[in-house]
């Protein structure tokens, strides 16, 4: 079997006789033995069509030999049963650096450059356009939690009252809807373009108005600062990405995945800060102190524990305002120190706030 061998060393085609056993690959230059391969170690390169070229793994990297005849090439596949492992082991480190350098983009994308891109486009966008947005998770929303609104009209007539004495005090852009979902969740949230939940769950933790009005205060920050709509673009963005990677090519789930994020994910802790000393600016402002907020957010805190530790199951120990809207003793103490000069009026009356409480009961 004739064959075209090249040492390595120079350029000289040395025509070759190639002798293949079980165990080798011997070559021959005019009878003269020159070459000796164990067949486990020889391996296929790359060649034009037609040529079978091989090399030594243990010998040098340039040498190699060219096999053209079909009949000596099959006696060399069924003698040499490891031709594709070099190239398996070259394929399988190009596949694994790809790899690592597609997560480390991805994580480099995720964590710097579509926060980035959210903090640029956010105020950006047009506030109607926000609302249009807003509306979008609103429903994704409603449709996660299956809670209805509660109406009753001496509770919607008294938060009505809270929320424009709130609301009047700082200028927010876009306006505000404010409204109470009937559900045990101890929360409330702020999407984007103005729309505000309370949840029925933090009514009933809450013991007085300020608690309720620091909460409400608080989310009327995130309004103000458009928190809702940055972290939807951002959270919608890092969905949309990994759509663009496996198959969702319209990016359908970002609005899915962005709700689900309001739901459960937490703001940064500086914008929770930012809509902390928001919301304390503006209970000073109306002679109230900003502490009765955190006097809630340390009641639903030993609540969360306890029912942690007794481990009865309550779906109101879980996705609470509090790991939503994580609180430090930083914050705690920041709340705390914000006391006005002069107490004003109470934002509610007694009536106001019974009503308030009662706002989901049905006559």
């Amino acid at each position: 079997m004739d064959a075209v061998f090249y040492d390595g060393a120079s350029a000289r085609r040395r025509a070759v006789t190639l002798k293949v056993t079980a165990s080798r690959l011997d070559l021959h230059e005019g009878g003269e033995w020159i070459a000796s391969w164990p067949v486990g170690e020889v391996r296929r390169k790359d060649a034009s069509d037609g040529v079978l070229r091989l090399a030594w793994e243990g010998g040098s990297e340039l040498a190699r030999l060219d096999v053209t005849d079909r009949a000596a090439q099959e006696t060399v596949r069924l003698h040499c049963l490891h031709l594709d492992d070099r190239e398996t082991r070259e394929r399988r480190g190009q596949i694994f650096l790809w790899s690592a350098a597609t997560a480390i983009s991805i994580i480099l994308c995720v964590l710097y450059f579509i926060p980035l891109l959210a903090e640029t486009l956010t105020p950006l966008i047009p506030v109607p356009y926000e609302q249009r947005i807003g509306k979008a998770v609103d429903n994704q929303l409603r449709a996660l939690l299956g809670d209805g609104l509660c109406e009753a009209p001496e509770g919607t007539t008294a938060l009505r009252k809270l929320t424009e004495r709130l609301s009047g005090v700082m200028d927010v852009e876009a306006p505000l809807e404010v409204a109470v979902l009937d559900s045990k969740i101890p929360n409330a949230i702020a999407l984007p373009g103005g729309r505000i939940y309370i949840f029925r769950g933090l009514l009933e933790k809450a013991e007085t108005a300020d608690e309720v009005a620091g909460v409400l205060a608080h989310e009327i920050g995130h309004v103000a600062a458009r928190d809702g709509l940055r972290m939807m673009l951002q959270s919608g963005g890092t969905s949309y990405l990994f759509g663009l990677l496996f198959g969702d090519v319209t990016g359908g789930g970002a609005i899915v995945f962005a709700s689900r994020y309001l739901i459960d994910s937490a703001y940064s802790r500086q914008a929770e800060a930012a809509a902390d000393d928001f919301a304390g600016r503006i209970m000073v402002s109306l002679g109230r102190p900003a502490h009765p907020m955190a006097l809630l957010l340390k009641r639903i805190e030993a609540e969360v524990d306890e029912d942690e530790e007794e481990g009865d199951g309550n779906e109101t120990s879980i996705p609470a305002f509090l790991l939503t809207h994580p609180i430090t003793d930083q914050r705690l103490k920041a709340l705390e120190k914000q006391v006005p000069s002069q107490s004003g009026e109470p934002l509610l009356n007694q009536e106001e706030w019974r009503a308030l409480q009662e706002i989901c009961k049905t006559p």
